[in-house]
């Protein structure tokens, strides 16, 4: 009888920057490491947010014996409000993540049936087979932690998001003691964080960041107006703690940041001692050399404070000439041509804007290349498996672990779907599950599939035509000559008489002497293959042709 073996099955994640959700299988067990979602491409037209496909899991659902939460970052914890509705499971994580998974749920209406369990770094709990500890690591949130995952084939390890900073601003350091101890006794397989495996050396600390904020606030003679990711808080601490150096007072806006921030002060995340948090109330009259404001906006979300206040559009906050705007984040790809047209905008405004490009204003979250050699020469696992990344990560952060001596056979580079069955000796990837993305659009979740995507493509390429035909009910003849109605096709002026010609033609197609009225099936199919033919020979486009029978 051969041993059960362990199945590892990422479901988002590998080979994209976002939607992190890994899942664990042994015998009738399964757990869930992280539910996040992905900010949608630029070809994934009016659609919100992407979250992983979870059949698999609703397919297993009584084997779910817990999620378990990394850190509170969007692409680790936003995929909850849509998932938690549907298992009756706990989620179990650190402190100031449940606060903010709690914003999030309270947000998505989904917080009253949510059972949300705290553990502490370094705290351990048990899930069926599974015995779990928590330990700390360093990312740009505190509360952040990797997993040490017992099983009874062998000893995982899961970095979370995760540097290795010495000095961090919030949080402890990277638990560096506790991987070695574990690299002693023997570490089956790491899975690591890939998203920065492609820049060499170290990641720099977060107190680069204090000291450039200082700088910016001590030379700013008018406002400053700093931007970063509403989760981001230990960015919000150090914009509060040079505040309270310049004698600033501090103005937050942006509703996800307000409510992140309310959370974190009630837990001790934030601390404002010198009280320099203040409502905007108090903003009038204010000296602007006084005055800092937090704001989200860093991504270019055309909803957001900083993007509205660039396009004149925000009620209480205009841009005014001498204003400084720090843009404290790095562009999430995809996101560039959305921060580059707001920068734009606060720069004809009159506003100095300072980013990642002209002043050392962020550091990112994630190890670099010496990071991520460091650990997994500290844990010296026999397995190694890249996670969190696109596939040119994946790809390099497994050359890494060749470089450092694990063997190439040892490393598996997944992609989103694929099973890796492992027992003590040995690893294969043995197949594949159904996997994707799910789309939320506005409330609807799950119902846009790939064919509306494809229309919607269509539609803002080659634009629309509506046929309207009028027809006698009894006969089932034509009435007048069909109304044709273009938009997003062609200039209706300068193309009128190709337009009309194409009324002739749907005449022409539709005149049959039948007595019988025509089947409309039939009609629309030939109203529609003749105007695709007719429209692509006119203009080597194809709009969307959509017949409309109107009986009188």
């Amino acid at each position: 009888m051969t041993k059960p073996r362990l199945k590892i099955i990422p479901l988002g994640g590998l080979s994209e920057i976002g939607k992190n959700m890994m899942m664990m299988e042994y015998e009738n067990d399964i757990i869930v490491i992280d539910a996040g979602f992905m900010f949608p491409e630029e070809e994934m037209l009016g659609i919100d947010l992407v979250i992983p496909d979870i059949s698999y899991l609703l397919e297993n659902k009584e084997k779910i014996r817990g999620i378990i939460i990394t850190h509170g970052h969007d692409d680790h914890i936003g995929a909850l409000p849509y998932v938690l509705p549907q298992f009756n499971v706990p989620v179990y994580s650190t402190k100031l993540t449940q606060g903010l998974i709690s914003v999030k749920l309270k947000e998505g209406k989904a917080l009253s049936k949510a059972n949300l369990k705290t553990i502490h770094p370094g705290g351990h709990f048990t899930l069926g087979k599974f015995k779990i500890e928590f330990f700390p690591v360093c990312h740009s949130i505190p509360d952040a932690v990797g997993l040490i995952i017992h099983t009874p084939v062998g000893t995982i390890v899961h970095s979370g998001d995760f540097k290795i900073d010495y000095t961090p601003v919030s949080g402890k350091p990277t638990d560096l003691s506790r991987l070695a101890q574990l690299g002693a006794q023997g570490v089956l397989l790491l899975l690591a964080d890939s998203t920065y495996a492609e820049l060499p050396g170290y990641t720099p600390s977060e107190r680069v960041v204090s000291e450039t904020l200082d700088h910016v606030i001590a030379n700013a003679s008018g406002r400053v107006i700093i931007t970063t990711f509403s989760s981001l808080i230990s960015r919000i601490q150090q914009v509060i703690d040079a505040a309270a150096k310049h004698q600033r007072r501090v103005f937050i806006i942006g509703r996800s940041m307000i409510n992140t921030s309310h959370m974190a002060l009630k837990l001790g995340y934030l601390n404002d001692k010198e009280g320099v948090l203040a409502h905007l109330d108090e903003l009038k009259g204010m000296p602007h050399h006084k005055i800092i404001f937090a704001t989200t906006g860093s991504q270019g979300e055309p909803t957001s404070a900083l993007v509205r206040m660039a396009n004149r559009d925000h009620r209480q906050v205009h841009i005014l000439r001498g204003d400084t705007v720090v843009i404290s984040a790095t562009p999430v790809p995809g996101n560039e041509a959305l921060i580059n047209r707001t920068v734009d905008n606060l720069f004809k405004q009159g506003a100095q804007v300072l980013y990642s490009k002209l002043a050392q204003v962020h550091v990112h979250g994630h190890a670099s290349q010496e990071e991520l050699k460091l650990l997994l020469n500290l844990v010296k696992p026999r397995f190694f498996m890249p996670i969190h990344g696109e596939y040119r990560h994946l790809s390099l952060h497994s050359k890494l672990a060749q470089s450092v001596g694990i063997p190439r056979e040892n490393i598996f580079v997944l992609e989103d779907g694929d099973i890796l069955e492992l027992n003590p000796q040995a690893g294969k990837i043995t197949g594949k599950i159904t996997s994707g993305n799910v789309y939320v659009d506005g409330l609807s979740v799950g119902d846009i599939g790939s064919v509306v995507l494809r229309n919607r493509r269509m539609l803002s390429r080659d634009g629309i035509v509506v046929v309207i035909i009028t027809v006698n009910k009894q006969t089932g003849k034509l009435i007048s000559r069909p109304d044709i109605v273009s938009r997003g096709f062609v200039d209706t002026r300068e193309s009128k008489d190709m337009l009309e010609e194409s009324r002739d033609l749907v005449v022409r197609t539709l005149d049959h002497s039948g007595t019988r009225p025509a089947e409309w099936s039939l009609v629309n199919d030939k109203v529609r293959d003749t105007l695709n033919r007719f429209y692509y020979e006119q203009t080597k486009r194809r709009p969307m042709i959509l017949p409309f029978m109107v009986k009188v």
